[in-house]
C-alpha cells in the first residue's frame, strides 16, 4: 500500500480487532515514517479509512510556505467529510498564494483577474484558475478580508478540483522558481571553479 502520511509504498501488515459487536478496526504502521493508518469495517462489510481522514496522495512540496501548506492540508483532510469546508479552506489558500505573490484587490474574483492578466502565466494554468469561479457560483460570494472562510454549496468533485488548481499554483509560484534558482547556483559554482564569471 501507499502510506497516506508520507506517500511511500510498503508491504502492509494489518492488525485486526473487533469491538462493538461486529464492527472491527485494522491498523498498520508505515516503516518509513512510523505513522499509523487505521481502517474501520462496518457490520455489513464496508471498509473505510478512519485515520488519516484525508490528504491521501496530496503531499505538499517543501518550497511552499508553511502557513499555505497548513491550509492546503486541512482542506485535503476535511474533503471526505465536508466538501464545503474543504472548498472554503482552498479558496482562502488560493487568495493567500496570490497575495503573497503581489496580487491584492478588494476580493478574490478581482485578484484572479489580475493573475490572469499576467503575461508569464501559462495558458493551461490560466484556464484552470479561471474555472474556479464557476464552482458553487463563487463569483456571487466574493472573498475579502471579512468573508475569508465563507461556506457555500459545492459538489465534492469541485472541492477536489480546487486542490488540483492549488497544486498547479504551487508549482508555478514556488517549485519551478526554486528549481531554477538551484540550477543557476549549481552552474555558477561550476563557472567559479573554472575561474569564469557567474551567469546573469
Amino acid at each position: 500500500m501507499k502510506c497516506p502520511h508520507c506517500n511511500i509504498e510498503f508491504h502492509d501488515r494489518w492488525t485486526e480487532n473487533v469491538f462493538a459487536g461486529s464492527w472491527s478496526y485494522h491498523y498498520t504502521h508505515c516503516p518509513a515514517c512510523n505513522k499509523i493508518t487505521i481502517q474501520l469495517t462496518e457490520p455489513h462489510g464496508a471498509t473505510f479509512t478512519a485515520y488519516p481522514r484525508g490528504a491521501v496522495d496530496r503531499p505538499v512540496a517543501q518550497e511552499v510556505p508553511a502557513a499555505i501548506s497548513q491550509d492546503y492540508l486541512e482542506a485535503a483532510e476535511v474533503l471526505p467529510i465536508s466538501p464545503k469546508a474543504s472548498a472554503a479552506l482552498a479558496r482562502r489558500c488560493l487568495q493567500n498564494v496570490l497575495r503573497q505573490n503581489g496580487i491584492k484587490e478588494r476580493d478574490l474574483s478581482k485578484e484572479i483577474d489580475t493573475f490572469l492578466d499576467r503575461p508569464d502565466v501559462p495558458s493551461d494554468l490560466k484556464g484552470t484558475v479561471d474555472a474556479i469561479r464557476n464552482f458553487g457560483n463563487f463569483s456571487a460570494h466574493p472573498i475579502n478580508d471579512i468573508t475569508g472562510l465563507q461556506i457555500i454549496d459545492v459538489e465534492e468533485h469541485e472541492a477536489e478540483w480546487c486542490l488540483d488548481i492549488l497544486d498547479g499554483l504551487f508549482d508555478h509560484f514556488y517549485v519551478r522558481p526554486a528549481k531554477a534558482a538551484a540550477r543557476k547556483a549549481a552552474l555558477n559554482a561550476k563557472l567559479a571553479a573554472a575561474g569564469k564569471p557567474p551567469a546573469k
